[in-house]
């Protein structure tokens, strides 16, 4: 089969399309899926600049996100058959195969249904900014309905999924973006209120829009200094998860003094760490937003399409910033 290829660390030049052997015949719960479509995220761009989690088994396969189509099944499938269309979060870090390639196997436990009113694209783009969103708003911010939620990059591949989840629940929603483009791009999707961060101070504008008490929950997918920027923001007693590690100069004063409770969202901790049950919900949280797409509720947005043979440019453009939603690699036709 055709697969890009990541021989070495480095710029994105260092993936190649070559010829690799075809994955091994499914054994027992696993499914063998003809892929059509991988999202790219990006910390496909961060393990290719500086090594995958697992680099004494380089050459490694990027692409934690895949769509496609079952071609066979192990003898103990139960919920899929040959010819299901489906959509994951899994391999891609170093240790399983990534989904840039036209083949992979993968547990039929971590899949889910891919949604019938989408494309393969567009299903390929949604899993991990899905499931990020869904843990850090849900699971770990603890939306509920009526709150006033504050997201940062409202337009990008996270934060456009986050403000219709916030929607869902029931919650309020500002963003920060950074063009007029965007602000009628994220208004279409459901946000209340729009900041133009380069223009205007986010903390006042925030505390303006809240009547001078802060967000409920802030949710930051920026990080850098814009996470403890943030912590004004947020009400007393209030929530702030952030999807980046915290900087080492970040002040902590303001957020101890307001008594914010601190989310840190990592939605690759069960791949990483092999926690199956964990990435069985994670699968279950696709299911479930499968029915929200099928039902026009949640939208996927996929800004650019790139052939297989050309993810080296899909490298370069997310990390030139400023994607507005997601980017996607087409493996085949379907």
């Amino acid at each position: 089969m055709k697969a890009v290829l990541m021989t070495a660390s480095g710029s994105p030049e260092v993936l190649q399309v070559q010829e690799v052997p075809n994955p091994a015949v499914p054994r027992n719960t696993e499914l063998l899926v003809r892929l059509v479509a991988a999202g790219i995220n990006p910390i496909d761009t961060k393990l290719r600049s500086r090594g995958s989690f697992y680099p004494d088994r380089t050459p490694t396969i990027l692409g934690c996100d895949g769509a496609g189509i079952v071609e066979a099944v192990g003898a103990n499938v139960q919920r899929f058959h040959s010819g299901d269309e489906v959509y994951f979060c899994y391999g891609g870090l170093g240790a399983h195969q990534g989904n840039y390639a036209e083949y992979t196997v993968v547990d039929e436990r971590f899949v889910a249904r891919k949604p019938a009113s989408i494309s393969f694209a567009e299903a390929a783009a949604a899993p991990l900014v899905l499931i990020t969103a869904w843990e850090a708003l849900y699971e770990r911010g603890r939306l509920e309905p009526g709150e006033r939620v504050l997201i940062h990059a409202g337009a990008g591949g996270v934060g456009h999924v986050a403000i219709q989840l916030a929607k869902l629940k029931g919650a309020t929603v500002s963003t920060t973006v950074g063009s007029e483009e965007k602000a009628d791009f994220v208004k279409q999707l459901g946000a209340d209120h729009v900041i133009f961060y380069k223009q205007t101070d986010f903390v006042q504008a925030a505390l303006d829009w809240t009547n001078g008490e802060g967000v409920d929950l802030a949710f930051d997918t920026v990080g850098g200094e814009t996470f403890y920027k943030t912590f004004p923001a947020v009400r007393v007693y209030g929530d702030i998860v952030t999807i980046l590690e915290p900087d080492a100069n970040t002040v902590w004063k303001t957020a101890r003094q307001r008594n914010l409770r601190i989310g840190l969202e990592l939605m690759l901790t069960p791949a990483l760490l092999g926690l199956e049950e964990s990435l069985q919900h994670q699968a279950e949280i696709l299911e479930q937003c499968a029915t929200w797409i099928d039902e026009s509720k949640l939208k996927i947005h996929v800004s650019h399409k790139f052939p297989l043979k050309e993810a080296a440019k899909a490298h370069q453009l997310i990390e030139s910033g400023s994607v507005t939603g997601k980017i996607v690699l087409l493996i085949s036709d379907d």
